[in-house]
């Protein structure tokens, strides 16, 4: 090799490093928003269950029930919004800004439709927790926070969907400062709503759940505002023709959000399943799984951010036609997300005798076993998280790529074929009990995290870029 040819690949080399930095640095400033974000719905929702579990032990049992059917039905127009950030990110890249417009109108739209269907079925939640075989005085309970929280649909939806618009063309800031402003918020109405003050009657449980509703309206008319009033938002008019029926666009929204809904109704699913066969084993491994579960999805809101971000990097580099940038950035994004769980990770595996008692506080002394096998739980979870993270970063990375329906069949098989299968092969036939039913779920998740990273290598090897709807 020449001298000559030796200073070109090292000038290659050097340009190519530089181009893995800048995306990673592009990459973390996006999901740090994003991340904190999600970190913030957490702060509300923990706040939420901290004042209802004053009310007692029924109240609190209530609400877990009355979540269990406001998920479902919520996760089903999440993957529809969600579907907005791809196709705006697209759009965005390939300098299409009516097209940005139009991404975020379908997604409108389809928080519209089917918010009716979605927000009446909450004033039968009493029926139908009666239906699945629940107490009839937990189900009326559960019902009364269904009444008010069944209002709080829509305006999420219509946030979640103008919080991946703005994701979409790099300016997720002010959805943050939105959730931020929100949390206090949310804290100081819902203590005023459920025990009553400033001239307000006390309304327990239906006051919890319009406290949540009115803040997420607050949340939906300030990210309005902005988004029609402020820059860089502003020259998009968002509300531009809002009326007009865009089908084609539509249908390509639902085939893509949809399978995202299933995909998460499918591992909420297994997690629903496996607190289950906790209750079979014995109540100091449901309370144990619940710790551990919970510490786990406090952690899984910092990958779901760079998820986010992932979506968002490699919809623009599709938009832009640039299949070198596309893999880039889905594998910077990975990296990054399994390099924070591992290490967050290894923090959580060092304090995993001190985490327990922040949940039981003073019921720990009495609680030796519960903190003993959460410990233990956590320790097992060294592997979940870090697969966890893994599988949440590369299936925002296919979601950029429009790609939902194959990693919906991934999930079925990971989830349910492998992860149900096992922790209940684990747990009961082999003996091994709770730790039996955490191993299940890391080898089901571990399972989905190789088959997403595998697809997307698959895809970007071969230089694989959907087609834009409206570019050229």
């Amino acid at each position: 090799m020449t001298a000559t040819e030796t200073i070109t690949v090292g000038a290659a080399a050097a340009t190519r490093a530089s181009l893995w930095r800048a995306e990673l640095a592009e990459t973390a400033r996006l999901a740090a928003p994003m991340a904190l974000i999600q970190l913030g719905q957490v702060a509300m929702m923990t706040t939420d269950l901290a004042l209802i579990g004053r009310l007692g032990d029924a109240a609190l049992a209530a609400a877990a029930l009355a979540h269990t059917v406001l998920f479902a039905a919520f996760t089903i127009g999440m993957g529809l919004v969600s579907a907005v950030a791809p196709l705006a990110a697209q759009a965005y890249g390939a300098r299409e800004p009516r097209m940005v417009r139009r991404a975020l109108r379908v997604g409108l739209w389809a928080a519209f439709m089917l918010s009716v269907p979605v927000t009446l079925v909450q004033f039968w939640g009493a029926d139908i927790l009666i239906a699945l075989g629940q107490a009839p005085e937990a189900a009326v309970l559960a019902g009364r926070y269904l009444n008010g929280m069944a209002w709080a649909i829509l305006p999420a939806w219509v946030f979640i969907a103008l919080r991946n618009f703005m994701g979409a063309v790099n300016r997720p800031e002010p959805a943050l400062w939105i959730t931020l402003v929100a949390i206090p918020v949310n804290a100081a109405l819902a203590y005023v709503l459920i025990y009553g003050g400033l001239g307000l009657p006390a309304l327990d449980l239906v006051g919890a759940g319009l406290a949540t509703a009115l803040v997420d309206v607050g949340m939906c008319a300030a990210a309005i505002w902005i988004a029609y009033t402020r820059r860089p938002f502003k020259k998009y008019r968002v509300l531009g023709r809002v009326w007009r029926p865009d089908w084609a666009l539509l249908a390509k929204l639902v085939a893509i959000g949809l399978p995202i809904s299933g995909a998460l109704l499918l591992e909420y699913g297994l997690f629903a399943a496996a607190a289950l066969l906790m209750g079979r084993i014995s109540t100091s491994a449901v309370a144990a799984h619940q710790i551990a579960l919970q510490v786990a999805a406090i952690l899984y809101m910092v990958p779901f951010g760079i998820a986010l971000a992932a979506s968002v990097r490699v919809g623009q580099a599709v938009g832009r036609r640039d299949a070198v940038a596309t893999r880039r950035a889905g594998f910077v994004a990975l990296g990054l997300g399994v390099g924070f769980m591992a290490l967050m990770t290894l923090i959580v595996a060092l304090t995993r005798h001190t985490i327990p008692l922040a949940f039981l506080g003073s019921e720990a002394p009495q609680s030796g076993e519960t903190v003993a096998l959460a410990a233990t739980l956590l320790v097992l979870g060294a592997s979940f998280f870090i697969t966890d993270g893994a599988q949440t970063v590369a299936g925002g990375a296919l979601r950029g790529l429009n790609d939902t329906r194959v990693p919906l069949l991934f999930s079925g098989v990971s989830f349910w074929a492998v992860g149900f299968v096992s922790s209940y092969w684990l747990a009961f036939p082999m003996g091994l009990g709770a730790i039996g039913v955490w191993i299940g779920l890391s080898l089901g998740t571990a399972v989905y995290a190789v088959l997403l990273v595998w697809r997307f290598h698959l895809l970007t090897a071969r230089h694989y870029l959907p087609a834009v709807p409206g570019a050229g």
